[in-house]
């Protein structure tokens, strides 16, 4: 894929997956009639499974990362080029804050509105960190034992981890800077995103090394190998595509 495909990919993506996020938010307490716990819970589902089909939609173009974080972790593993950590974010910014228009049109909100929605304080930063380490945690440890399966085990580490950390897991510095321009159920006060952003990074530090040390590249390269072999057996037998031209 040309590096234009790439930006682009992680751009759209990016503006999609806060689509869902904002959207769902929306629409989840219009619909809850005042009861917070259901409008998380369909909150939760709809980024869930909206993230995974954008991970799968965009993962063989850009890698889908649409976080800062994990460009920068995957910079980190050096599996892409350094020089284009910034472009690549710079794209997951604008897609950010596009995608937050985009809900706010769809539902009849003014286009940028700075949030109220207070999230801040030691428990709420220590929930951001132990979110982002644990999705650079999932994506390295599947990407390098079972790839196919990183998709999935992403989308359902998120879904969980807006139940199981008292910050409902941001784990994302773009959505989190996207976030404090939505004063609605996905909002985070523009005061408060510094601190979110500060523990996603320090999360993101302490889990790549870490990670990287327990699935090292050689079971990377031996896991990718037995993924291959099991494609091609799985695969033996088939009718094959006849190419033309």
């Amino acid at each position: 894929m040309t590096f234009s495909r790439r930006i682009v990919a992680e751009g759209l993506g990016t503006a999609l997956l806060l689509a869902v996020v904002v959207g769902s938010g929306i629409m989840a307490e219009r619909l809850a009639g005042g009861n917070v716990a259901i409008a998380l819970l369909a909150n939760a589902i709809a980024t869930g499974a909206g993230l995974l089909a954008l991970v799968l939609m965009f993962g063989t173009i850009s890698g889908a990362h649409f976080n800062p974080v994990v460009t920068l972790s995957e910079a980190w593993q050096k599996n892409m080029p350094a020089s284009e950590v910034i472009p690549y974010i710079a794209a997951q910014l604008a897609g950010a804050f596009a995608g937050v228009a985009a809900a706010h049109l769809m539902f009849d909100v003014p286009l940028f509105v700075a949030s109220e929605h207070v999230r801040t304080g030691a428990a709420q930063w220590w929930s951001e960190f132990v979110a982002t380490f644990g999705l650079i945690a999932v994506i390295i440890g599947c990407s390098r034992s079972r790839p196919s399966v990183t998709p999935f085990a992403v989308a359902a580490y998120i879904t969980a981890a807006y139940w199981f950390t008292s910050s409902t897991s941001f784990a994302n510095p773009a959505v989190t800077l996207a976030r404090s321009a939505t004063d609605t159920f996905a909002g985070i006060r523009p005061a408060d995103a510094f601190g979110f952003i500060v523990a996603q990074l320090l999360g993101a530090a302490a889990a790549t090394p870490l990670f990287c040390w327990l699935y090292p590249a050689a079971h990377r390269e031996a896991s990718v190998a037995g993924t291959v072999a099991q494609s091609d057996f799985a695969n033996a037998g088939q009718p094959q595509e006849v190419k033309h031209g």
